[in-house]
């Protein structure tokens, strides 16, 4: 069956509110773990997980930084509303974006946007004892969101104002404000770069001890940076997958992860994918990848990678080998003379995709009826279910705070 033609429908499970994560455990890396191999289930605890792996098996994590991209603000007459704050829009680079100390705009959802009919918002806050005053104008519509202005005074970064006039954006199952354990909790121990209002949860149960467990196992390590929109939770309400429009995420890939990546390819080694984030940048590299090995006379107007929702499923080339397509990123790169690799991605994972790099991928349990579960299921196939009906009976727990789960194809 073509992806397109999928019924959501058919991705679903009950999931009691009972078994979704409200908080998480005391200790990270004390989450249960479940593990998926050759069509076994097994449990164990997530520390354990070093004990899984091989030597020179390389884990992929992604190092995005969740931002407090909630802005509240209350009116004169007392009505509040709130500014979610998705994605840049100028300027679009996020890591430029953080560094305005005057005004940026932003595509933004609006909380009883009803109430604010006219006019500004503003909302007064403290910066090492300084006041400040955040300003908010709803410039225009934007696709399902809108176009927010920010100005403000005192010459602070934007990374400054919204840390401290913003609030950490829990997932909106969680119903319940933000704390302080959730400030500490809500990021992976290795976050690096701002930009993500959601965290990539399947890292969050590695802790320090853990990466020196890997270390003395000899398992090699690297990073990709992926922020993570609100569309990550965005409900699938179509039907069919061909009316649902995946949401777009900006990616940031170094040359060093691309070579790493080859190599592992070539020594015959594992690639483990920590989270959904991960996998989706990987895979988008192997389709930007193949664009750039059948378009080498276009490389000179090639500046960034972009990969759409059904790319994978629409393209025709002649396949070739995993190691052909890193080797060609990696001789673009040497073209372009660059780093990094910038970009975005709305690649869809769903059956009947084919994973292209990744052996193992390392995941919380997600919600049904959603593009997360879709993924699971072109991991492992139809086994999905039986994966998810153990975690129900087993005492997991599920969500962005929930236990995790390593499946291997």
């Amino acid at each position: 069956m073509n992806a397109k033609e999928l019924k959501i429908a058919d991705f679903t499970y009950h999931l009691p509110e009972s078994k979704i994560a409200q908080h998480p455990l005391k200790e990270r890396d004390k989450s249960k773990l479940l593990i998926y191999k050759n069509g076994q289930i097994t449990e164990t605890v997530f520390n354990k997980l070093p004990s899984l792996l091989n030597e020179n098996d390389c884990l992929i994590f992604n190092d995005t930084k969740v931002v407090h991209a909630r802005i509240l603000f209350q009116k004169e007459s007392g009505a509040r509303i709130e500014i979610m704050c998705l994605e840049p829009f100028n300027p679009s680079d996020t890591a430029i974006c953080f560094k305005q100390t005057e005004t940026c705009q932003w595509a933004a959802l609006v909380g009883n946007n009803k109430k604010w009919k006219e006019g500004l918002l503003s909302k007064t806050f403290e910066i090492n004892g300084e006041q400040i005053t955040l300003i908010a104008e709803r410039v225009k519509q934007h696709l399902d969101s809108y176009l927010i202005k920010f100005t403000w005074n005192g010459g602070y970064t934007f990374a400054d104002v919204i840390y401290y006039a913003g609030l950490l954006p829990l997932p909106p199952y969680m119903d319940r404000e933000a704390d302080e354990e959730d400030e500490n909790r809500y990021q992976t121990v290795y976050a690096k770069f701002e930009g993500s209002v959601a965290a990539p949860t399947a890292g969050l149960h590695f802790t320090q001890q853990v990466f020196e467990k890997l270390t003395q196992k000899k398992v090699k390590t690297d990073f990709v940076t992926l922020h993570v929109g609100a569309g990550t939770f965005k409900p699938v309400k179509a039907e069919v997958m061909v009316e649902h429009q995946m949401h777009e995420e900006h990616v940031i890939i170094e040359k060093t992860l691309v070579q790493n990546l080859f190599d592992c390819i070539e020594n015959k080694n594992r690639i483990i994918v920590v989270g959904t984030t991960s996998l989706r940048t990987i895979e988008s590299l192997y389709w930007f990848g193949i664009k750039l090995f059948h378009n080498k006379s276009d490389w000179q107007n090639t500046n960034k990678m972009e990969v759409s929702q059904w790319e994978p499923y629409e393209t025709e080339f002649k396949p070739i080998s995993n190691a052909q397509v890193l080797k060609t990123v990696l001789d673009w790169i040497e073209f372009k003379k660059v780093t990094q690799i910038h970009g975005t991605t709305q690649i869809m994972i769903a059956p009947p995709y084919e994973i292209k790099l990744a052996s193992a991928i390392i995941t919380n349990f997600h919600q049904p009826e959603s593009t997360l579960l879709l993924l699971v299921s072109a991991f492992i196939g139809e086994d999905w279910s039986d994966v998810y009906y153990y975690a129900l009976n087993n005492n997991f727990r599920f969500l962005s705070y929930g236990d995790s789960s390593i499946l291997f194809r």
